[in-house]
């Protein structure tokens, strides 16, 4: 009975633990305020570093280094991220992760006649569902990410997008 009551109490206690680990992930923070957004930044296709989203998606995702930027006041990830085709059509998104909410947001898309769009009523989505693309969630785990902290800086984001363990899909 006492070994019962032990059990029990260190559920409860496990449980109870791993509320505020989960909170980071689904709950919002009410002072939260996501800074001001930097106009989309210039990138340069030839300079992607790529990493792999999903063995079976026939696209290649790239991030330029130079368009990545981290927000201190807001903890937000910021960059253009391009999903390439073999056959060399392109589909460019300006983002933003936050790795304290698993959440991402489209901010703008490039358009084919080399110019920005916003994306209207742009909201920020969880990286865990159920889309067509995984990119975010892949891109975080690639590096954007330590666990619900942004990466401590973009060149420590950079060194982990080179390397070729960041490549492979989970």
């Amino acid at each position: 009975m006492i070994l019962k009551s032990i059990s029990l109490f260190a559920s409860a206690f496990l449980f109870v633990l791993a509320i505020p680990a989960q909170a980071q992930w689904v709950g919002d923070d009410p002072v939260w305020k996501e800074s001001d957004v930097p106009s989309p930044p210039a990138f340069d296709v030839g300079k992607l570093l790529t990493f792999e989203v999903s063995s079976a998606s026939s696209l290649a995702y790239g991030v330029d280094p130079a368009t990545i930027s981290i927000t201190q006041t807001d903890g937000v990830v910021r960059y253009v991220i391009v999903a390439l085709s073999a056959s060399g059509a392109s589909n460019t998104m300006y983002e933003g992760i936050r790795c304290s909410t698993g959440e991402f947001k489209t901010y703008a898309r490039y358009s084919a006649d080399g110019r920005w769009i916003p994306v209207s009523s742009a909201e920020w989505r969880t990286m865990f569902g159920n889309m067509p693309s995984k990119h975010a969630l892949r891109f975080a785990k690639a590096g954007a990410c330590d666990h619900t902290t942004p990466v401590s800086s973009v060149k420590e984001l950079v060194n982990q997008l080179k390397n070729s363990n960041s490549r492979t899909s989970q």
